[in-house]
């Protein structure tokens, strides 16, 4: 397969005069394997001083690669604050062999289709790159073991295997995290119960959206959950980290010692051919989706769920929903309740919010004690030493915690955040002690609950 140059054409004259280094000056250069989700454009959404601006993308002709290429492109093409990224592409069957042979880079960018995810991580670990995995890395429990494998071998190889985690770069919940660890105004987390959690997360996501001001084509594989995953499998992921990271922040988890799954549930999500042509393009369901058509023709996708498990002796309960596109005004949403001995941590993101994440503060019981307002102020103030501008105000029966503009950047921002703290990780060549027994953990808890909510009929 011949070598295709796509996006902006730059020779390596030019990019050597704009950014005054050769190849060797990079500490990273980037792979990007299969992508067939645009979270896989997403990493390339500004450029980094250390790594290499050619990227060699490997990948089977089709759509979603192309898809792909235009996005790189428009970052390159933007008005204000172009990126300068070279595409090199490997393009056919033989697209992952090549990539493993050719060892043109040292840390690949795995985002797409999920069904092949695992051999990816596998044949990259074992190859001797870093990896940086969108979610998730494992979608059913068949993977779980094989996923501990690779962390093993990453370890002996020396490389980094590491997923994209944006929602911990997200201002409300790194506030509401924040206040978590403030005793004199959370106290600490309650037990709760099964039905009665002391955390609960919920996330609604939307089929129809925009992405970098256009409307996101998804691919037909997005709709089959055995190629996409289930909703705690896979958006899930993300809120299951969020417990773990929020409740016990940089704590080594252990699954086998820590976690009790006890419940899970999956529902579907109709979308009716008219829809399904929207997002898609297509005028029709391809083969593969057939079996998930029902009797009045609508596509029944398993994308919707739940599970709940006790961590660390805490209940925690998580749940996913996917509605076909959202409210006028409205984006996908997140909400969060921590219920602590003396506060309660609320992240709200409704009509009432004008749809923007916003987290309040809730005395716990009937009322807040006489120098609730007091700690509450002086604890925002300590924080808004870390975080400049941060304030609280009265809200009813809640105090709202004020957040300036600038530190609301979008789901989209995060990705080049998650990115730059990646590369920090492969500068000192290892990932916090936490980490990886964390993802191991958090891996375990989504697989799980696969698992049970596959047990009912």
């Amino acid at each position: 397969m011949n070598l295709k140059n796509f996006g902006r054409t730059l020779t390596m004259a030019t990019l050597l005069a704009t950014f005054g280094a050769s190849a060797a000056d990079y500490s990273v250069r980037l792979l990007t394997l299969d992508p067939g989700h645009f979270h896989a454009g997403l990493v390339q959404k500004l450029m980094y001083p250390q790594v290499d601006p050619v990227v060699h993308v490997y990948a089977p002709a089709g759509a979603e690669l192309e898809d792909h290429l235009k996005r790189v492109e428009s970052f390159n093409t933007r008005p204000e604050n172009p990126t300068h990224w070279l595409t090199k592409t490997r393009v056919g069957s033989d697209f992952l062999n090549q990539m493993v042979q050719e060892k043109a880079g040292n840390v690949v960018v795995i985002s797409g289709n999920n069904l092949r995810k695992t051999e990816y991580i596998d044949r990259s670990i074992a190859a001797g790159f870093n990896v940086l995995a969108d979610k998730p890395m494992v979608i059913t429990p068949d993977g779980f073991g094989p996923l501990c494998r690779d962390f093993t071998l990453a370890r002996e190889r020396k490389v980094l295997l590491y997923d994209i985690m944006t929602e911990r770069f997200e201002i409300t919940t790194i506030l509401q995290r924040e206040l978590a660890q403030q005793s004199e105004v959370f106290g600490h987390f309650i037990t709760g119960t099964p039905a009665n959690p002391a955390v609960y997360t919920e996330s609604i996501h939307h089929y129809s959206k925009e992405v970098a001001g256009k409307p996101l084509v998804r691919p037909a594989w997005f709709f089959d959950m055995k190629q996409q995953g289930e909703a705690i499998p896979d958006v899930g992921t993300h809120l299951v980290d969020l417990v773990q990271w929020g409740c016990f922040p940089e704590q080594t988890l252990d699954y086998r010692k820590d976690v009790k799954v006890l419940s899970a549930n999956r529902w579907a999500t109709p979308i009716n051919p008219a829809q399904f042509k929207k997002v898609t393009g297509l005028d029709s369901y391809p083969e593969t989706l057939k079996s998930a058509v029902d009797s009045q023709g609508i596509l029944q996708v398993y994308s919707c769920g739940d599970v709940t498990w006790r961590l660390k002796g805490i209940h925690a309960q998580v749940k996913v929903i996917w509605n076909f596109e959202a409210p006028a005004g409205a984006k996908d949403m997140h909400t969060s309740t921590m219920r602590g001995t003396k506060a309660n941590l609320l992240i709200r993101q409704g009509a009432e919010q004008k749809y923007a994440p916003t987290l309040y503060v809730e005395p716990a019981g009937n009322g807040a004690a006489p120098d609730f307002e007091k700690y509450l102020t002086s604890a925002v103030k300590a924080l808004a030493v870390k975080y400049p501008g941060i304030g609280v105000q009265a809200s009813g029966k809640l105090w709202q915690i004020t957040i300036p503009e600038k530190y609301v950047l979008g789901h989209e921002a995060h990705f080049s955040q998650v990115t730059e703290n990646y590369l920090k990780f492969l500068a000192l060549g290892k990932l916090p002690e936490w980490e990886v027994p964390n993802m191991i953990t958090k891996y375990y808890v989504t697989t799980e609950a696969y698992r049970l909510s596959h047990l009912k009929k």
